[in-house]
């Protein structure tokens, strides 16, 4: 499993739009200065999320992106699975997956469910709140 860069831009957004709630809605320009991620590619993910209605959006003057619910009901597992093509760790455990015809006689397909349920559970118990409480490593974080 990869996370891809849509994947962690999410996060990113979250976090930020997170650590500033009392601004009201935030344009997207601000959040891409403060992230440093381009516009155009903010706008895809931003869609993303809006439709997902983790975000809300208002147009013109006093416009721009704020969260639907408070930091801590948003889960890592929900925002990654919502961009992300899957998190199985093998592909006979993707979403709409034909069953392997080796299945019967598959030795490792209860160590992969097994993995595949950590890693879920591990995700959906890291809220966004979770996140933001977390002291960045020197002077700036990654994700």
């Amino acid at each position: 499993m990869l996370i891809s860069t849509k994947g962690r831009y999410a996060l990113r957004v979250m976090i930020d739009l997170s650590e500033h709630q009392s601004d009201g809605f935030i344009p997207l320009k601000v959040i891409a200065e403060r992230q440093g991620i381009s516009e155009k590619y903010l706008e895809s993910i931003i869609k993303l999320l809006v439709k997902a209605q983790l975000l809300n959006g208002l147009r013109g003057k006093g416009g721009g992106y704020k969260l639907t619910k408070s930091p801590d009901q948003y889960t890592v597992g929900a925002i990654l699975r919502l961009t992300e093509d899957s998190l199985a760790p093998v592909a006979c455990l993707e979403s709409g997956a034909l069953p392997c015809d080796r299945m019967a006689e598959c030795r490792t397909i209860s160590m992969w469910q097994e993995l595949d349920k950590l890693i879920n559970n591990y995700l959906d118990s890291i809220t966004i709140a979770d996140l933001v409480q977390q002291a960045p490593p020197g002077d700036y974080y990654v994700i």
